[in-house]
């Protein structure tokens, strides 16, 4: 499905160990000619190091199939764990039948197998993959195969592939001889943010992808680079996530947003966390004014924006407020809506605090219901504000600047935004980084965390509202004291 969504031929992003999906950063070019040159040049030892992840074993497919028929190679990839268990899958992977016997039967067979194809003007390569595992035991076996040779020339080759703690086990003061027969010693080195994007583009090239357009948006390339550390198998773990939400997303060029959440997804930290049975956690948070989940799909996002400019143009009008009306999620409670109700000026809010309602001041009109425009009167100087009705608790609650949220298992910042203000975008986005200093951009938020978020009336007074942002003369108007 992702593969005919995209138009590609294959898989670019897959798990096996393709030479044809090799793409040739500055190190993999390096690494693979000075193997090349010392194998050819009969040098005995070479060894290649590298993080896990960075492709060892697609560069050793990749220079094997650059030898071609000129060598006969064996590729020892298991676990090696005794002298005997080495010898004979060295044997098996030459081709040579083995009985069982001792070392130096299996030897004897290895030797002959040598000249054998020396004669024929071949050479014998030995890959071992994965080398660092090897025990000393094994690795001084190893050491002992550079015995094998003429007095012109070295009857095999040996390659020793692994992790840097191979480097840091073959310069133990035990192994000195066999570091000292390593002629060659290649590395290779995480990608640049640079060779990321020509990486995951050639790969893409490669296996079919013929659109004009970049797959991936630059945002979501700098996501993928600064996340996977440069590593070939984090990047391709990225990108296949990525594409699969983007299909399943129908989106035909993938952003930034779906690569946030492919990184929340496969981050393990959640997994291991135990929440009591007894714990309620939240699937979503309300915030002041705003409609329950179930019934603000079926009301218009430009009503929302509408009614919050509304409430900001009456807010400038001449009231002045310095208090906020509290109101629930879904109801506000008819009893607390009694005759005389107030809010006194001494209950200023600052920035994300709880508002309060007064006890005795705000009275109820019958003539007016939720739907008609209620009226706030404006205080002379030291009197309380009056609210006539409980419709006007309504109109100036989107008025409070933020609500504090529970992160949620599965929650991106991009999710939370989305369900409680119904857009993320960057006024969205560096509102909520003013709110929270010390949140790290640009995702890591984790579940049980509380963040604060701007509530639709707080972020109507912080958004652009010029002609260009909102894309209609009546906004702007509404905008106007």
């Amino acid at each position: 499905m992702v593969l005919n969504y995209y138009q590609l031929a294959e898989q670019p992003f897959g798990v096996t160990p393709d030479p044809r999906l090799l793409y040739m950063s500055a190190t993999h070019r390096e690494a693979i000619a000075s193997v090349l040159y010392s194998v050819r040049a009969g040098r005995g030892f070479t060894a290649l190091i590298a993080e896990p992840g960075m492709g060892k074993t697609t560069v050793l497919f990749n220079l094997l199939q650059q030898l071609g028929d000129s060598a006969k190679t064996a590729f020892l990839f298991q676990s090696q764990d005794t002298p005997k268990n080495f010898l004979r899958n060295l044997l098996q992977d030459l081709g040579v039948e083995d009985d069982g016997q001792d070392l130096a039967s299996m030897q004897t067979k290895l030797n002959d197998c040598l000249v054998r194809e020396t004669s024929q003007g071949k050479s014998i390569l030995v890959v071992v993959d994965e080398a660092q595992n090897l025990d000393e035991p094994v690795l001084e076996v190893v050491r002992m195969l550079s015995n094998f040779e003429t007095p012109r020339e070295k009857l095999m080759h040996i390659i020793l592939a692994g992790q840097p703690q191979l480097a840091s086990k073959l310069a133990l003061p035990q192994l000195t001889q066999l570091r000292q027969r390593i002629s060659t010693i290649a590395r290779l080195k995480p990608f640049s943010a640079a060779e990321t994007r020509a990486y995951i583009e050639h790969r893409l090239r490669v296996s079919g992808y013929r659109s004009e357009t970049p797959l991936f948006t630059d945002h979501a390339y700098s996501l993928i680079a600064k996340y996977s550390a440069g590593i070939p198998r984090n990047i391709n773990n990225l990108c296949f996530n990525a594409m699969s939400l983007g299909c399943a997303m129908k989106q035909r060029t993938i952003h930034a947003a779906a690569v946030e959440e492919v990184l929340t997804d496969l981050d393990l930290a959640p997994l291991r966390e135990v929440t009591p049975v007894t714990e309620f956690r939240q699937k979503s948070v309300s915030v002041p004014g705003h409609a329950p989940g179930w019934f603000a799909g079926f009301i218009p996002k430009s009503w929302w924006l509408k009614a919050g400019i509304a409430a900001l143009a009456v807010s400038i009008a001449g009231i002045g407020l310095a208090g906020m009306v509290k109101s629930r999620r879904s109801e506000t409670p008819t009893s607390a809506i009694a005759s005389g109700n107030s809010i006194t000026p001494q209950q200023k809010t600052s920035v994300g605090s709880e508002i309060s309602v007064g006890p005795t001041d705000i009275s109820a009109s019958p003539e007016k219901t939720d739907e008609s425009v209620d009226s706030v009167s404006t205080p002379q100087s030291g009197a309380p504000v009056v609210v006539e009705s409980a419709a006007s608790i309504k109109k100036l609650a989107p008025a409070a600047d933020s609500v504090m949220v529970r992160v949620g298992p599965k929650d991106t910042l991009y999710k939370i935004c989305v369900d409680n203000l119904g857009r993320y975008d960057a006024q969205v986005e560096a509102l909520v980084y003013q709110l929270n200093p010390g949140l790290e951009k640009p995702r890591l938020i984790r579940s049980g965390q509380e963040i604060r978020i701007p509530t639709p009336g707080g972020l109507v007074a912080q958004s652009d509202f010029s002609e260009k942002q909102l894309g209609n003369t009546s906004a702007l108007e509404a905008k106007k004291p």
